[in-house]
């Protein structure tokens, strides 16, 4: 007899509103009832990521009608990766189509959806190498989100999506840079929109990590949440407010 398959951890999942969208739904009941895998899924948004960052690249090297073009390609590859992200975990939960090596296929596709997303937005920068330091930069960064949050986990700490640039912020951040970028050139130099987009992923990433380790490093030694964390802060304000109030009483 096989093992059953363990039950998902609520917890490891990102905390998502969208998914209890009624279309939503209705679109992955569609999907689990069809001969498609969560991990064929996930697979899938590796492609969606290599349209959106090759698009990045002719969108820097083509300006008007064709720029557009390639802009509004790039907004879609981004639009199916998050899709794929949505309905991946969507089918293996709620359709019950989880399988033991889901965690990989969840995971990976992902780390190269980013650098492919990312460095193809550093390259259509036009300022010399700096793009291309960027988009491996922000990759980099990226990767580091996912790998403070996996080794908090591995070390006990709750699985943590905080922010402020984990994954839907950064792929927020970049469709925002390419949906400008063809229309840049009324005020900036090309690429400008690009740079701005991946110097704010870089930072966010960066900060982050730094949150995430943080957060882990407070569980593991003390105990502490980030929920406890918030939580005490409201209670401070709270106390200072009161003190306040007895002070102008």
């Amino acid at each position: 007899m096989s093992e059953p398959e363990p039950e998902p951890d609520p917890g490891a999942r990102r905390p998502l509103h969208v998914r209890n969208v009624a279309l939503i739904q209705k679109l992955a009941k569609i999907l689990s009832q069809k001969d498609v895998t969560p991990n064929q899924i996930s697979l899938a948004s590796i492609g969606f990521a290599a349209l959106a960052g090759v698009s990045c690249i002719g969108m820097g090297s083509f300006t008007g009608a064709l720029g557009l073009f390639f802009s509004l390609l790039a907004l879609a590859g981004i639009a199916g990766r998050v899709l794929c992200n949505l309905f991946d975990g969507l089918v293996a939960v709620e359709g019950g189509k989880r399988t033991k090596s889901g965690e990989m296929f969840n995971d990976v596709p992902d780390r190269i959806g980013d650098a492919l997303i990312l460095v193809g937005m550093g390259y259509a920068v036009s300022f010399g190498g700096i793009g291309a330091m960027l988009g491996w930069g922000a990759a980099l960064m990226a990767v580091m989100t996912a790998y403070a949050r996996t080794l908090g986990r591995s070390l006990g700490a709750p699985v943590d999506f905080s922010g402020p640039m984990a994954k839907p912020h950064r792929m927020g951040v970049a469709a925002v840079a390419i949906f400008l970028t063809p229309f840049e050139g009324f005020v900036f130099s090309k690429g400008t929109m690009l740079v701005f987009g991946l110097v704010i992923i870089i930072a966010g990433s960066a900060w982050t990590t730094w949150n995430r380790l943080r957060n882990a490093y407070e569980h593991i030694e003390f105990g502490v949440t980030e929920e406890d964390s918030v939580f005490e802060a409201e209670d401070d304000q709270q106390e200072d407010a009161e003190v306040n109030e007895d002070s102008h009483a």
